[in-house]
């Protein structure tokens, strides 16, 4: 009934400055037949560039006392062609029993399946240095505020 998939990405993330960089990512998902491949493809490319941002950039960020800091697309990390890397994408299929094309939705895919993918590789890429969380987005100042941290205090509260 449902679309499914595995996600796998693999980053390196520079202890000097919390810069992530993606070296690879996979994205192979099963939304049944694929009536037309082109389509597919560019909802699930869409969802895994919306999905890099929401992992890695885009916040809705407020000043002490409530103002909107983030007030329009010129303050909002909003995801563009050169900050994404070349996705892999790869299709399998099992038909879905309770339609006759045996289809399953597809839009949301990449969305869904790309932020863990993106957190978890970076946090096994600064598991070493003792970093167990960072809240998302994880940009560049997250990672390196908490690299310093694990650093300094072994990473204790």
């Amino acid at each position: 009934t449902f679309p499914n998939g595995t996600y796998v990405a693999v980053v390196d993330v520079d202890r000097e400055t919390g810069e992530t960089k993606v070296r690879k990512f996979l994205a192979v998902d099963d939304c049944g037949p694929l009536i037309n491949p082109q389509l597919v493809e560019g909802q699930v490319v869409g969802g895994l560039a919306q999905g890099f941002g929401q992992a890695l950039e885009e916040a809705i960020v407020y000043d002490e006392n409530g103002q909107l800091l983030t007030g329009s697309l010129m303050d909002y990390a909003v995801p563009k062609a050169g900050f994404l890397p070349r996705f892999e994408t790869a299709h399998t299929v099992t038909e879905s029993p309770v339609n006759p094309l045996g289809v399953k939705g597809v839009g949301e895919a990449g969305t869904t399946g790309s932020p863990p993918a993106l957190v978890n590789a970076v946090l096994d890429a600064l598991a070493p240095l003792g970093v167990k969380h960072v809240d998302m987005p994880m940009t560049s100042q997250r990672l390196w505020d908490a690299i310093q941290k694990a650093q300094t205090d072994d990473g204790k509260d």
